[in-house]
């Protein structure tokens, strides 16, 4: 059924809903529009489904959320609304947060009972800022279950791949808990039973003809669950189908969209409403020259086809972007590997290698300027605020380790445990030297400095204390830390040569600044009224927390929640123009 969906041989001209964009926003507005009755379509202008989803890491924040209680983790409206009040604060819309925290836990449930979008609640996650009132330790954060892959039949390659660096051995996905089952393969049987039964699923998938493993795992998994229920409910979805407008009527209200089909132009009516999805700009060079601090550069994490058509049609329709953020992207930093063909290869450090113990970031002079275990947002956040006091440059930065550290936990692209690792210095991603004079000459930094910084910084470390910037110093710093290394989680000491440093750059994984909407989803417009008919999801809607970070899932969970709330408020025939 699902096949013949793609290969209908007339496409209709008119249908309730359209969404254009295919991820989390999307999918979940799509699919709930078709459970409550309405006639969808789903418009993809690239050959793949599942958007900037598809390659996230997966986490969902939704607090109140009904598995926190057997999570370990009961929550409260008002501990919600503290934390959030403590972390966004002005930066946010009141009344998107108020409509976030009231339609969050009903859009998973609804979700979970309808579909196949099914999501674990972690029993342990902090939020990222866990001394502020209001946090909470897990419960709040949850992540896709495991799918298989084999279920999308012959539309498992119409599903977009994850990013390379959550995979090994050329295509099997991994998440933490894998890998250190697999950095553990010989110290236990546990670990070594558990990677031998994932390299067996991952060679036998590879055998019987799958492009890679068909475990799928994080925010591939999520695309792939929302991706399922749609073939499930036969909603027609058009790839390489890019839209080109929005269509309006005479009081304004916007009741179509322009698209480019097989090469022709077309326009498809909506009788309810469109929803745009598309998954903000960070790959808009004008828009980051406008919007971002600089220095910015192409250091996204998201899809480089999120250019930002869908808020440029939006704006057309009359809406507006957001204003009084506390910045226009969610940051992380980025360190990039030039490939022999010219083309970069892009590495996220969001969790694994910055809070280890015995890694330190450091500025032009060799001098640290932040706390490496804090959040990838707050790290940029760092790198721009030490960079813009022009002391020294920290943009890029430099993390440096030694080798024991290297052995035991791997920098960036450079994997731990002894795997060859010489193809990267050769491409002057990774830096190598038997002293730390040396490394920081090779990388263009400060030798002295250097060197001064670490000798201030071993002592300390040995004895668990980061007395200025605090490193391992709060319930987050330390779950991303070694829990078996003591008395601080997060320290030790560089100290073992040959040292090894990489360098990082102000990078995203999409952007926070986006159309001003509604608690129903809707766009609006300068006055701040509701543009009938038009309707933003995910990352093209201003974020609810405000281009803040509080905590793992911020842009997943309201993507989910907003797009639900989109189709409700479409099938409640709210559509004023109707």
């Amino acid at each position: 059924m699902a096949r013949q969906q793609q290969l209908q041989p007339q496409d209709k001209a008119e249908y309730d809903v359209i969404v254009i964009g295919s991820g989390a926003g999307g999918l979940s507005a799509a699919l709930t529009a078709k459970l409550e009755g309405l006639d969808v379509l789903v418009v993809e202008k690239t050959d793949r489904i599942g958007g900037s989803t598809a390659i996230s890491g997966g986490a969902v924040w939704i607090p109140l959320n009904d598995q926190a209680a057997a999570a370990g983790h009961p929550d409260t409206r008002g501990k919600a609304w503290t934390y959030l009040q403590n972390t966004v604060g002005a930066a946010g819309d009141e009344e998107l947060r108020h409509a976030f925290l009231d339609a969050g836990p009903l859009a998973l449930r609804y979700l979970r009972e309808r579909t196949d979008v099914k999501l674990a609640a972690r029993t342990y996650s902090p939020d990222y800022y866990p001394d502020r009132e209001g946090a909470a330790m897990g419960g709040r954060s949850l992540d896709p279950i495991e799918f298989d892959g084999r279920r999308l039949g012959t539309h498992f390659k119409t599903l977009r791949d994850p990013l390379p660096e959550f995979c090994v051995l050329g295509g099997m996905m991994v998440n933490m808990t894998d890998v250190k089952h697999l950095l553990g393969v010989w110290r236990s049987f546990a670990s070594w039973k558990h990677g031998v039964k994932m390299v067996l699923r991952y060679f036998g998938d590879r055998l019987r003809g799958y492009h890679r493993g068909t475990r799928l795992l994080l925010g591939n998994a999520l695309a792939a669950r929302l991706f399922h229920s749609v073939l499930k409910e036969g909603i027609p979805f058009w790839l390489d189908t890019p839209a080109l407008g929005l269509e309006k009527d005479a009081t304004g209200a916007v009741t179509g969209v322009q698209l480019r089909r097989n090469g022709k132009d077309m326009t498809v009516r909506a009788r309810r409403g469109v929803v745009v999805a598309t998954g903000g700009f960070p790959w808009n060079a004008g828009m980051r020259g406008q919007h971002y601090p600089a220095p910015t550069g192409p250091y996204s994490m998201s899809p480089q086809d999120n250019v930002g058509e869908g808020i440029a049609m939006a704006q057309q329709a009359g809406g507006v972007l957001g204003t009084g953020h506390a910045g226009p992207a969610l940051w992380a930093p980025v360190s990039l590997l030039t490939r022999p063909d010219g083309s970069v290869l892009r590495y996220p450090h969001l969790v694994w290698d910055r809070a280890k113990p015995g890694l330190i970031a450091v500025d032009a002079k060799g001098e640290r300027f932040v706390n490496e275990s804090t959040s990838y947002h707050e790290f940029v956040r760092g790198m721009y605020r030490a960079n813009a006091n022009a002391k020294a440059a920290s943009i890029p930065a430099l993390l440096v380790c030694d080798s024991v550290f290297m052995e035991k936990w791997g920098l960036g692209l450079a994997l731990p445990g002894g795997r060859p690792r010489e193809h990267l210095v050769r491409a002057g991603y990774l830096y190598r030297a038997d002293t730390l004079e040396g490394l920081a000459k090779q990388a263009g930094v400060d030798p002295a400095g250097l060197a001064r910084t670490v000798a201030k910084y071993n002592p300390l470390a040995a004895q668990g204390q980061d007395p200025v910037f605090g490193k391992g110093g709060d319930a987050y710093n330390r779950y991303l830390g070694d829990p078996e290394h003591q008395p601080n989680a997060c320290l030790a000491p560089v100290k073992q040569a040959p040292f090894y440093a990489v360098k990082v750059y102000p990078g995203d994984i999409g952007t926070a600044l986006g159309i001003r909407a509604d608690g129903s989803a809707r766009a609006l417009d300068a006055q701040g009224v509701p543009i009938a008919g038009l309707y933003v999801a995910g990352n093209d809607m201003h974020s609810v927390m405000g281009g803040e970070y509080p905590a793992p899932g911020i842009t997943l969970g309201p993507a989910l929640t907003f797009g639900w709330v989109a189709a409700m408020h479409m099938a409640r025939g709210a559509a004023e123009h109707h």
